[in-house]
């Protein structure tokens, strides 16, 4: 087990194209990081610049205290995990999980020991005499993973090794890596498409965009308080509701107005957010997680300037919640950010977002509870938690905070953990 640390890492290939430029990590011994973004955002790439797969084109790799940049694959002592699991078919369970210990020439005894071992924690005892073809996806998974673990390296490199599965075996292999992860305590750096395997997994989350970290943080925190649109936008599910609305004061108070909607900005909020006095008379984006919005008639006491008054337009029935889709009359957000969230959705989600800016339409979703009796046509009021409202810059998209309540939820992030 060790450190692993990243001093300005960049790759450019031949033809020119910037796939990671000048990315700074610390993964301390033990950590669990996640790499996390859209397709093409140079994740994997990273993964494998650290795995020796790939040339480091500036900066320097240390695993412990060696700079690994030159050295090959197998010197690097590390264990990747990939997502087609790359099983031998015609060896057996155990004769996968102790190849790469006959190759070092390990002997008879200490393989047999490391597999047996590894097949107790991740439960294959089994499944070790039976073939790759035999197994189900899961189990295939956890084969792979068990040739990671008898090498016993340094650290672990996954990329995204539970694509392949389907959703329910997907979540119970998020809880069988976390567990397998905390018990022994290997650095690991654990590469995905997916935001909530990186809320579930990670000590903490690194969100990259183009090659560039947009931001290194413990989950609540990266979903709290995003450094950014496209963080903002790539982090929750269903995705932050962001419109353009304009800052005004009246009275004293702050208010934010978008189409015929106005809500006030609580004190607390304007306080911790002192910057935002900047932009007070001026356009700023709005961001609302659907989670943070509920039936007005559920909520007793919610003061006017806390409500929209919407239409639904679609009821989506969850169990556990209803999600309440209507649409506001502001424009959407259209910036890099939003563009290339919308790109990563598929060609004709940015087209909609396009034709939406020139309507001033934009799509809303709230997570109501789902004692709500709201109905698809039906004008309602919905609740809106005002002190969970986010603002960003519509020019640089960065978002807009106070140090104080950055180092509050930091503060509050690392107790957690």
């Amino acid at each position: 087990m060790a450190e692993v640390t990243l001093e300005s890492v960049s790759k450019v290939f031949r033809d020119g194209t910037v796939a990671v430029s000048s990315v700074d990590l610390d993964i301390p011994d033990g950590e669990l990081i996640v790499l996390v973004g859209p397709s093409g955002c140079g994740k994997t790439t990273l993964l494998r610049m650290v795995a020796g797969l790939e040339d480091v084109t500036e900066g320097a790799i240390r695993i412990g205290d060696r700079v690994v940049n030159n050295l090959s694959p197998g010197e690097r002592d590390v264990a990747m995990v990939f997502q087609n699991y790359a099983l031998y078919p015609h060896m057996t369970v155990f004769q996968n999980m102790a190849l790469s210990l006959k190759i070092r020439k390990v002997d008879k005894q200490e393989r047999q020991r490391r597999v047996r071992e590894a097949a107790e924690i991740l439960r294959l005892e089994d499944l070790l005499h039976k073939s790759p073809r035999e197994l189900s996806g899961g189990q295939r998974q956890r084969v792979a993973m068990g040739r990671a673990i008898v090498r016993q390296p340094q650290a672990f490199l996954m990329d995204e090794p539970l694509s392949n599965l389907d959703a329910k075996l997907r979540v119970q292999m998020r809880s069988e890596i976390l567990r397998i992860q905390r018990d022994l305590g290997v650095t690991t750096i654990y590469v995905t498409h997916d935001q909530t395997e990186a809320m579930t997994l990670g000590d903490r989350v690194a969100v990259m965009r183009k090659g560039v970290l947009q931001q290194l943080a413990p989950p609540q925190e990266v979903y709290q308080y995003p450094a950014n649109l496209f963080v903002a936008g790539f982090i929750g599910s269903p995705a932050m509701n962001v419109v353009e609305a304009k800052l005004v004061r009246s009275n004293g108070d702050l208010f934010v107005e978008f189409g015929s909607h106005r809500l006030q900005v609580p004190d607390e909020v304007a306080a911790a957010r002192p910057a935002l006095a900047g932009f007070v008379g001026g356009n700023v984006a709005l961001g609302i997680r659907p989670e943070h919005m509920e039936d007005a008639l559920l909520v007793g006491g919610s003061p006017p300037d806390s409500r929209l008054t919407v239409i639904t337009e679609l009821r989506e029935e969850m169990g556990s919640e209803v999600l309440l889709h209507f649409t506001v009359d502001a424009a959407p957000v259209l910036t890099d950010d939003t563009k290339e969230l919308a790109s990563d959705r598929g060609s004709e989600a940015l087209q909609e977002l396009q034709e939406q800016v020139s309507e001033r339409k934009s799509p809303f979703i709230a997570k109501a509870s789902p004692e709500t009796t709201a109905q698809i046509a039906e004008k309602r009021e919905l609740y809106v938690d005002t002190r969970k409202l986010h603002f960003f810059d519509l020019q640089t998209g960065e978002a807009i905070y106070g140090n104080r309540e950055r180092e509050r939820v930091r503060q509050e992030s690392t107790s957690a953990t």
